[in-house]
């Protein structure tokens, strides 16, 4: 990173607004930003205009930043601080983001507040905490256990500091589905429909929704709040059917919807749902991005009216899909938030390309249909491995986009002055799970090195899988994290967004284990003795080394940045991966000294020909990627 990109800031806190004046004392816990003290001195002037405006004028000696709203004059600040200058402006009255705190991984109190301080800075003014159940609920004891739970005074705090920088936080909570860490308990067993599914209309249903919608109003000021409901698959199919007998889901979505709806009012609070299951209810295949099925008549009149739609897609990337399905949403009578995404899920790095080709035609769409309300999800599937800090480029980005710039030189100047970081390098580093090696024709999903990591090194059925798509694969894969490799290095030891150090670690081991499966495979099948003991002796310890760096390193980084709970799950992954490469070097030297004639999972790989090569069962991966959510 280039220091020089970084502007010293100052002001009077005589001269300037008292939420002003809060807001440049709650950045300089971080940012070159002083009262009274050396550098260009800040001035502030409020205007009036439809959209968000943020107008920073640079002159001798002096930053004047004329804004229209408190959003507007954080972005300023950030704007001062990369020593740009220019008027911008957003027609998003809320630009968020949703934090995934419910994948395993919660955010420490303090690490929340960095990333209030760097959204601010970036121009949001929305944060929405996604928490299924990792918050504390009185007399329910399961709620949080063991997952790091959030207390009330814990929220209070946040939002306190995040009210400090102009910043709305929003509780983002489960009423229906996706309650499968809380079901699993007997405590609860009276109101589960199917594990991951409460049984709408039991009276402890109510009642347990009742203790988290009074909760989130004490907690947060905001009087908004997300409270799902999506993906409510097989609703009214496991225990309501059999107490109850066969009944429509939509009918039972619907009155889940209007009792919520109750609750939220009683206790001040404007429900927002995802809108997915409307959707898939009421087409023939049951999918959500349909824009041709017509709606049955009359249902705009079964969704509650308090209820505003959320429409969540980081999927397509086509402006047109989002055009149709926004149209479609104001087609149930709803004006929707867009609910798009920085992609950091089933990834170990922040994926940039994904979030271009699906967030840019997002927001183009947003923009040609009028949509005044947008943020950007931040999903933790799969046990939330991703280094979720290294995302802190794709939020720099998509708050440009929305600000008007797609620049990147600015984005990365940007970048540098609040993340203290190189953007490049973290944009780079993202080759780690985007290296995609497919032949002309082949699905596209083949031979993706973010699943290599997973993959087991004794049965390898994902490397073989890959082999059969692109024979040299392999290779050519190696190619490419070298050069990633090359471009990142220069950066090893700044942490100060993603660890780049975990980067490197990552590849280093990626690396490792396919040098090692293909020359595993081309000793084996040529009984070549002295490149198998060469396997043990060198290139397994060599594997296994690279994995306890990157155990050391992930747990370095989570235990700095959130809760302690969590963690165990991706450890797990670790060890086993690494009890399986033991397993490897033991089979071979039983193999190697004659006590064992082969090596059965070697002998048992598939000879599949072209065309059944699209292997994504993972049942050969060390551990499945689902099994995590």
């Amino acid at each position: 990173m280039n220091s020089q990109q970084i502007t010293r800031l100052s002001w009077k806190h005589d001269e300037v607004p008292a939420e002003i004046n809060n807001l440049l004392t709650t950045l300089s816990a971080e940012y070159p930003i002083s009262d009274g003290g050396r550098g260009l001195k800040l001035k502030f002037k409020k205007i009036e205009a439809e959209e968000n405006v943020s107008r920073v004028i640079r002159s001798r000696g002096a930053v004047e930043i004329e804004y229209s709203t408190l959003s507007g004059a954080a972005r300023g600040i950030g704007t001062a601080l990369a020593k740009l200058d220019g008027e911008e402006s957003t027609p998003f009255k809320s630009l968020g983001v949703m934090l995934d705190l419910s994948r395993g991984l919660v955010m420490k109190v303090e690490h929340v507040k960095k990333w209030l301080r760097r959204l601010a800075l970036s121009g949001y003014n929305q944060v929405l905490l996604y928490c299924e159940d990792t918050y504390e609920l009185e007399d329910e004891p399961f709620f949080g256990a063991f997952r790091g739970g959030y207390s009330l005074e814990e929220l209070q705090e946040m939002d306190d500091y995040a009210a400090s920088l102009g910043v709305e936080l929003v509780g983002c909570i489960q009423t229906l589905a996706h309650l499968n860490h809380v079901l699993r308990y007997p405590a609860y067993e009276d109101i589960v429909d199917t594990p991951t599914v409460m049984m709408v209309g039991a009276p402890g249903t109510e009642a347990l929704v009742e203790k988290m919608i009074a909760f989130w109003s004490k907690a947060l000021r905001s009087r908004r709040i997300h409270v799902g409901m999506d993906e409510a698959h097989g609703l009214g199919r496991g225990k309501y059917q059999t107490v109850h007998g066969p009944n429509d889901p939509f009918e039972l979505m619907t009155r889940q919807l209007d009792i919520v709806s109750r609750i939220c009012e009683k206790h001040g609070l404007a429900p927002m749902i995802w809108s997915d299951m409307f959707f898939r209810l009421t087409n023939p295949k049951h999918e959500y991005y349909d824009t041709t099925s017509p709606f049955p008549a009359g249902l705009s009149d079964k969704i509650n009216p308090q209820a505003q739609l959320v429409y969540w897609d980081y999927y397509n990337e086509s402006a047109d899909v989002y055009s149709k399905m926004i149209r479609r949403h104001r087609e149930l009578g709803k004006e929707p938030i867009m609910g798009s995404g920085i992609w950091t899920w089933g990834r170990a790095w922040y994926d940039h390309n994904k979030t271009v080709a699906t967030a840019v035609p997002c927001i183009e769409a947003c923009r040609q249909e009028k949509l005044t309300e947008l943020f950007f999800t931040m999903w933790g599937d799969d046990g939330a491995y991703c280094d979720y800090d290294s995302s802190f480029a794709g939020i720099v980005y998509c708050g440009d986009l929305a600000f008007g710039s797609d620049d990147e030189d600015r984005t990365a100047q940007r970048f540098e002055a609040i993340c203290f970081a190189d953007y490049e390098a973290h944009i780079s580093a993202g080759e780690l799970q985007q290296a995609n090696i497919a032949p002309a024709g082949a699905d596209p999903l083949q031979c993706r090195c973010q699943f290599l990591m997973w993959d087991d090194p004794l049965l390898g059925m994902y490397f073989d899988s890959c082999k059969r798509a692109n024979p040299e694969f392999d290779l050519q894969m190696l190619d490419i994290l070298d050069d990633t490799l090359c471009r990142i290095m220069p950066h090893l030891y700044n942490d100060n967004a993603g660890n780049i150090a975990y980067a490197v670690a990552l590849i280093k081991f990626t690396m490792r284990k396919l040098e090692l499966r293909g020359a595993l495979e081309a000793a084996y099948d040529s009984g070549d003795m002295l490149a198998l003991h060469e396997l043990v002796t060198t290139t397994i310890p060599a594997a296994q080394a690279a994995l306890r760096e990157v155990a050391r390193l992930f747990r370095k980084i989570w235990l700095t940045r959130a809760k302690a709970f969590g963690l165990e799950t991706i450890q797990d992954r670790w060890a086993l991966q690494d009890a399986r490469l033991t397993e490897l070097s033991t089979r071979l030297t039983e193999f190697i000294n004659g006590e064992i004639n082969a090596i059965d999972e070697l002998e048992a790989r598939l000879p599949w020909s072209a065309g059944q090569q699209n292997f994504y069962g993972f049942k050969g991966v060390a551990l499945p990627f689902w099994s995590l959510w």
